[in-house]
């Protein structure tokens, strides 16, 4: 995440004060296009259309890592809801799921950006990254929100079982 940080700060621009989440979420050509003229317009630190580049060919190497991630901890959250008889343990499998397919709406997204950074910017690449970005990021919310649900649960039962063992 450090890497993403130092490498996209030069993509922050008036017009993309997000830096490449506003370029994921432009939606439009002519959104992209003014977000990849701002950047065009950067002095110094390197071209920040090879930065924009180099961002997107990470994430590629990131997916699977933070879906995974995220997927196992739906798992395990799910495991420790069952357990306690809690609420929602059974969303946890789909939700563990969901997160490979937010995965793959990502790797379709960032095929849309290349073709935007390296091609004409066109419809129909704006809008597709645009709907890919906006699942990919509801999928993972909902997966990182079941997954701190979850340790929740688990700090709670925890701090009540140690209660119930000093009386």
């Amino acid at each position: 995440m450090a890497i993403f940080g130092v490498t996209g700060v030069p993509l922050n621009t008036a017009a993309a004060s997000n830096g490449i989440v506003s370029f994921e979420l432009a939606g439009s050509p002519e959104r992209a296009a003014e977000i990849l003229a701002s950047w065009s317009a950067v002095q110094g630190s390197g071209s920040p259309l090879l930065r924009a580049a180099f961002v997107q060919g990470l994430d590629f190497l990131f997916i699977p890592i933070y879906s995974s991630a995220v997927a196992v901890a739906c798992i395990w959250s799910a495991r420790r809801l069952r357990s306690q008889g809690w609420p929602l343990a059974r969303a946890g499998i789909p939700a563990a799921w969901s997160q490979w397919l937010a995965g793959l709406f990502d790797v379709v997204e960032n095929i849309a950006l290349v073709i935007l950074l390296f091609g004409r910017v066109s419809s129909p690449w704006p809008r597709i990254a645009w709907i890919c970005a906006l699942t990919k990021f509801t999928l993972l919310f909902a997966g990182l929100t079941y997954g701190f649900y979850g340790m929740a649960v688990h700090l709670v039962a925890g701090l009540a079982q140690k209660k119930r063992a000093t009386l």
